[in-house]
């Protein structure tokens, strides 16, 4: 039989040797597991080409050692280097972690259960990934955790209730994934809770009225979800509120009640749009003085207005598509107070019931203003010339109100516009040539209106017009100038429903980038020019309604891409050119009320459910063999109503 003492001696020798040698191997295992995140990446190259054992771990980009026990790993950042593949559960190994930071890359995969062996981690930040799948259940072991950031990736699955369980917790980013179900009610036990962000998901429900009770909050955006009901009362009240957005919901009831502005003074900003709210803007907002963004566009608010309102400063300030209504001067008082902010660069009332005259005072609003939507709504009387102070301008929109007299010949000062629309009210006279001076406009909308003259020369030769020109339905006289060919970017030209003559332009075939040409309902005469085939990427050629004559040329049949040919209502003459057949795209085919004559062609697109009209009222020209049913072609009329913010 042994002696014990010895055997007590031996083992106490081994297990000291273990225990040095696992100190030893202790030693490296961080860089060992770092190795091994490196190897499960396809990107090797940049700051990972450093990693490497001839180089001490702590001095490897990316990476931050303890102070206190070297060599173990407490910062891995490897945020924007541009690195794919899969995030491996070695990564669960670096229990000394305090930071991960692997966002903005292009890792997929799911996010390893192995993460949940951080202990000591309080930032875990994986942003901007495509990183599927649900959050794994491991992570509730980070009780330490202070930020968890996941938005913009591929997750899915319900936001786990064991959240509430995180104590720490200060932030919360999941915004744009695709997660669904509801907000845990768990979530209103955070007090510590200062950052929530789940907008861009497909989440539904309530918003639970324990997040309202989170006295720390500062940033809450639940936009762009499912969310219904209403909001609970308690967040009026969290004085630390600095942003709170909602937008497009569900949502309904009287969102702002008439305290909201006394106990919300960090408020900065305040995003409602696209909901059902209903009631009217309280005055009591005036109160919230740090406002930054306001916008509660696309609801049901109603009244005027109040004064008080515009006494904020805000940079971007949005009423638009609402009931609000303004009949009498004061009512529109919150303009004039409104031009005390200096760095007003979005203000956007389009789309209300807003009448009476739009006061003078509009053209003292802030020189930073970029953005000015007054249209669809009711506004009479003239346009203040001295709109022309608004010189950062770049887009200014007074569509469809009841404006009458001159467009004033001062807006061509403002020469940083890159949208003008005056469409859809009652001015007359011509439009100013002044107009020619706005070399960075790309969109000009003056159609509907009582507009008389020649065409400005001015205006059909500004080629920095790329996206539309609209001056249909006015009384324009006289020819389309040839000049019209410096329009070498322009998608879509309206001149229809004016009172045009003389020949279509041989020169129009230079507007390469035209999608939608319109000239019809005019008086122009002569033969359809042949170059109009040159335009490839036309979609929509309407020229009915007019005096042409001749017959219609061969050369048309080239334009494979045309979807819409209307011709009717001229002189036309002359058979339908067989090249027709190869116009694979076309829709809708309206050669009716002219002098043609001969067969109808049956092959190519003839054969299909191409919708046609020819002669007068006789036939459509639907091949009887067809299975398919004639459809009529029906094309989107470009307006010039804002965006919607």
């Amino acid at each position: 039989m042994f002696p014990v003492l010895p055997l007590l001696l031996l083992a106490y020798v081994l297990l000291s040797v273990l225990c040095a040698s696992a100190t030893i191997f202790n030693n490296k295992t961080d860089e060992d597991f770092l190795l091994e995140f490196k190897a499960s990446l396809n990107q090797q190259s940049g700051v990972l080409s450093a990693w490497n054992t001839s180089i001490e771990l702590c001095d490897w980009p990316g990476v931050g050692c303890s102070l206190k026990h070297k060599d173990r790993v407490t910062v891995l950042n490897l945020s924007s280097q541009g690195l794919s593949g899969t995030i491996t559960p070695s990564i669960g190994n670096l229990t000394f972690l305090k930071i991960l930071d692997l966002s903005s890359n292009k890792l997929q995969g799911e996010i390893p259960s192995s993460v949940g062996n951080l202990r000591r981690l309080k930032n875990l930040i994986l942003s901007n990934n495509l990183l599927q799948g649900e959050i794994t259940t491991q992570l509730k072991n980070c009780s330490l955790l202070e930020s968890m950031e996941l938005d913009s990736n591929l997750l899915t699955g319900e936001i786990p209730s064991w959240l509430g369980g995180l104590s720490s917790l200060k932030a919360v980013y999941l915004s744009k994934n695709n997660f669904t179900g509801i907000i845990p009610q768990s979530l209103g036990n955070l007090s510590s809770l200062e950052e929530i962000y789940f907008a861009r998901n497909q989440l539904e429900g309530t918003i639970p009225k324990g997040l309202a009770s989170l006295n720390s909050l500062m940033y809450i955006d639940l936009g762009e979800n499912q969310f219904s009901g209403t909001i609970p009362k308690r967040f009026y009240n969290i004085s630390s509120l600095i942003l709170f957005r909602v937008t497009m919901n569900k949502l309904h009831g009287i969102m702002l009640p008439t305290d909201l502005g006394v106990h919300l003074p960090n408020l900065q900003y305040l995003r409602l749009g696209i909901n059902h709210f209903t009631g009217s803007l309280p005055s009591s907002l005036a109160n919230s003085t740090k406002i930054y963004s306001l916008v509660i566009s696309i609801n049901n608010f109603t009244g005027s207005v109040p004064p008080e309102i515009g006494k904020l400063c805000p940079n971007f300030l949005s009423f638009d598509t609402n009931q609000l209504t303004a009949t009498t001067a004061q009512d529109w008082e919150f303009l004039t107070f409104l031009t005390n902010c200096t760095r007003l660069n979005i203000f956007d009332i389009q789309d209300n019931m807003l009448g009476g005259m739009l006061p003078s005072s509009i053209a003292n609003l802030s020189t930073q203003l970029q953005i000015l939507y007054v249209g669809y709504n009711e506004i009479s009387g003239k346009i203040p010339s001295g709109i022309s102070n608004l010189a950062g301008l770049t887009q200014l929109q007074f569509s469809n109100n009841r404006f009458t007299g001159v467009l004033p010949d001062s807006i061509g000062m403002l020469n940083s516009l890159r949208v003008l629309g005056f469409d859809g009210n009652q001015l007359a006279g011509s439009l100013p040539s002044s107009l020619g001076n706005l070399t960075q406009l790309q969109r000009l909308y003056t159609d509907n209106n009582n507009f008389q003259g020649p065409l400005p020369l001015q205006i059909i030769t500004l080629s920095s017009l790329s996206f539309a020109l609209h001056l249909s339905y006015n009384y324009f006289v006289g020819p389309l100038p040839p000049e019209v060919s410096s329009l070498t970017k322009l998608a879509y030209l309206y001149l229809s429903g004016n009172n045009l003559s003389g020949s279509i332009p041989y020169s129009i075939s230079s507007c390469q980038s035209l999608i939608d040409l319109r000239l019809n309902s005019n008086s122009f005469n002569g033969s359809i020019p042949a170059s109009i085939s040159k335009m490839k990427g036309l979609i929509i050629l309407t020229l009915y309604n007019n005096t042409l004559s001749g017959t219609i040329p061969e050369e048309l049949g080239l334009m494979d891409g045309l979807i819409g040919l209307y011709l009717s209502h001229n002189n036309l003459s002359g058979g339908i050119p067989e090249s027709f057949e190869n116009m694979t795209s076309l829709d809708m085919l309206d050669l009716s009320f002219n002098q043609l004559d001969g067969k109808v062609p049956l092959h190519g697109v003839f054969s299909s459910a191409l919708y046609c009209l020819l002669t007068s009222l006789y036939h459509f020209c639907v091949p009887e063999n067809s299975n398919q049913t004639a459809q009529k072609f029906e094309f989107e009329r470009h307006t010039n109503r804002g965006p919607k913010f």
